[in-house]
């Protein structure tokens, strides 16, 4: 047998596909049921003073490695001892190496657990133990250097933001939006480089000017429930539209552009970094900017207000009648097919 059949028939994908969306989509999922769990439950029990919201936040932030290497492993539909040991890669990873080093410990982990799972007769030792050290032998060669590279970059672009808050708002804002509606996880990214401080805020205002924009321009086809679906779901729903025609992709992109200028240098709104690449969904990203900014009064508020819902429905609808003014959006052209 051929060593490209072999890995057919272990379900190993070499694919960009299976690497930078699937899994990269799946690290998300890990991140948002530990790590952005816990970061909402410590802002509401801090906030409403309830001490056991708290406590729940400490063990589902603490669960995060682990959240990182099952999802992962699952999005490569790994069998049950690969997905089970996957865990140990996750929590190494995480570790040594933040978010990236999990998703790299266990993407190769997984893999080679998948090739000799059920290979030998004592699969219950051999697939666990190659999944575990390789595991934990990648997140300590490669999860420093890794995590030390994510930092720098992650600093480089605060940095940025700080000196030159208005070009790097735009910046900042359309391309961080632009990756949420994009098949890949904007929040990964953002917690990837720990990302914070303005340029955090610059990318809730991009992420919200995507999806309030494109929940409220496609009212008209979508009713309450696309509303709600992009609102606090999703913009990706709207990718196969986008597609079809890439012009209704311009008004919400166009908001994110004004709207992050305003964030960095109006309102200067803050975040962290797990709640930077969620924009509305769940209203992660406003908690987040809570959470960031615990002392910011007033102003704080109207900047969530404006910047996280009101200026992205307004602009993006006066764009959006805009364009089918011109014929450029027509009727149907933002219809969710579920």
């Amino acid at each position: 047998m051929k060593f490209k059949d072999f890995l057919k028939k272990k379900d190993v994908n070499i694919t960009a596909k299976a690497y930078f969306l699937d899994a990269l989509g799946a690290m998300a999922f890990g991140l948002f049921a530990s790590l952005l769990m816990g970061t909402i439950f410590t802002t509401l029990g801090d906030k409403l003073n309830i001490p056991l919201f708290i406590e729940i936040a400490k063990y589902a932030k603490q669960a995060t490695g682990a959240a990182i290497g099952v999802a992962i492993a699952y999005s490569l539909h790994a069998p049950s001892l690969v997905l089970f040991s996957a865990t140990v890669s996750g929590i190494a990873g995480n570790a040594l190496g933040g978010p990236v080093g999990a998703y790299v410990a266990t993407i190769i982990s997984t893999e080679l657990g998948k090739i000799v799972s059920k290979e030998t007769k004592i699969d219950i030792l051999v697939t666990p133990s190659v999944v575990i050290i390789s595991g934990v032998l990648l997140a300590m060669f490669v999860g420093p250097g890794i995590n030390a590279f994510m930092e720098a970059f992650g600093r480089f672009i605060e940095n940025a933001t700080e000196m030159r808050p208005f070009i790097m708002g735009i910046i900042v804002s359309v391309s961080v939006g632009m990756a949420l509606t994009l098949p890949i996880s904007s929040a990964a990214l953002c917690i990837a480089i720990g990302l914070s401080g303005i340029a955090a805020g610059a990318a809730t205002a991009g992420c919200c000017a995507q999806m309030v924009g494109f929940a409220v321009m496609s009212f008209k086809e979508n009713r309450w429930g696309g509303l709600v679906s992009q609102g606090i779901g999703t913009s990706m729903l709207q990718m196969p539209n986008i597609i079809k025609n890439p012009l209704t992709w311009i008004p919400p992109t166009l908001t994110a552009a004004i709207t992050g200028p305003i964030s960095t240098c109006v309102f200067q709104l803050e975040n962290v970094p797990i709640g930077a690449g969620m924009g509305t969904c769940g209203l992660v990203g406003p908690f987040g900017i809570i959470t960031a900014m615990p002392n910011g009064g007033t102003t704080m508020w109207l900047g969530i207000l404006l910047v996280c819902f009101i200026l992205p429905a307004i602009l993006t609808w006066i764009f959006g009648e805009i364009f089918r003014k011109l014929n450029w959006i027509k009727e149907g052209d933002l219809t969710i097919n579920s």
